[in-house]
């Protein structure tokens, strides 16, 4: 039989339209270390990871309940982090509101080198719109990657897009999450134990304008 729905309209508090809202977002958040280091760091902000693969979304999912039962004899902690399993690429305008996010985070992502999948890098000039959407004027944006053309790429994506503008140098050094974001995820730890071979972690931080553009545009 078909779905039968209540005529009643959805509580405010239980839509999102009131209450608490997701305000950071990290975007292919991995094995969660970048969200179990800033719970703590941020305790009244409620963050979300997104991350397409199922076993890894699943461990996330385990690591933070382990921590809000109290892991390894500390008190429960992290209450306000939490994981899906999704496709940010194609749903991400489903999960949040407009003008809703204040930090966007994108820490090692896939470089895809081959040219034919280049379009599905996760930065690119058509997403940053969708990412722009869902941020608040002033928001900012953080990628970081140990792959020198992938950054190059990324951060000229937003230097030319016209919603986003580099956060200056001075600016990011006062920032706690740009430590976070270049020592403190799996991925930036694997990068510091190669880092006698020569290798780098490139970030680049990146501020939503306040110049209002539509989604189609």
């Amino acid at each position: 039989c078909p779905t039968a729905y209540p005529a009643d309209a959805v509580p405010a508090t239980v839509n999102g339209r009131l209450g608490p809202q997701v305000r950071f977002l990290d975007v292919g958040c991995g094995y969660g270390g970048l969200l179990v280091t800033l719970g703590p760091r941020f305790p009244e902000t409620l963050m979300l990871g997104l991350e397409i693969r199922e076993q890894v979304t699943n461990y996330v999912g385990q690591r933070i309940r382990a921590l809000r039962l109290g892991a390894d004899g500390e008190p429960p902690s992290h209450h306000n982090v939490a994981v899906v399993r999704t496709n940010a690429m194609k749903f991400l305008p489903n999960y949040f509101r407009r003008g809703q996010l204040d930090k966007m985070f994108f820490c090692f992502p896939d470089p895809h080198f081959k040219r034919k999948n280049i379009r599905r890098r996760i930065i690119n000039s058509g997403l940053l719109s969708l990412y722009a959407y869902v941020m608040r004027p002033g928001a900012l944006l953080y990628h970081s990657t140990d792959v020198k053309e992938l950054h190059e790429w990324m951060d000229g994506c937003c230097r030319d897009h016209p919603l986003f503008e580099v956060v200056p140098q001075e600016e990011q050094a006062e920032d706690p999450c740009v430590k976070a974001v270049m020592s403190e995820t799996e991925e930036a730890k694997r990068v510091q134990n190669l880092g006698r071979f020569g290798h780098d972690v490139y970030l680049g931080v990146h501020r939503r304008r306040a110049t209002e553009m539509s989604l189609s545009a």
